[in-house]
């Protein structure tokens, strides 16, 4: 299968992902929020899970509490 063949199979929820401002490469830190969220219910302080989550997914932190603001965010098709 080709990349255009790819494209074209899955056009549509790709436009819709598009529109809603979801980043292609996040799909990399799907796993990572869900760690944080786990850790966050078993009543872990939100920094700690954050840097763990981060350690364990080979991030820096940093980018750990920006992936997670992005990934928190609600989102309405005409504005994200």
């Amino acid at each position: 299968m080709t990349i255009y063949e790819i494209l074209k199979f899955n056009r549509e929820i790709l436009e819709r992902m598009y529109a809603a401002g979801v980043r292609y490469g996040d799909v990399r830190y799907v796993d990572m929020y869900s760690y944080y969220i786990a850790l966050v219910e078993d009543g872990h302080k939100a920094s700690y899970a954050v840097a763990e989550a981060a350690r364990r997914h080979g991030v820096c932190v940093r980018k750990a509490y920006d992936i997670i603001s992005r990934f928190r965010k609600d989102c309405t098709f005409s504005t994200c």
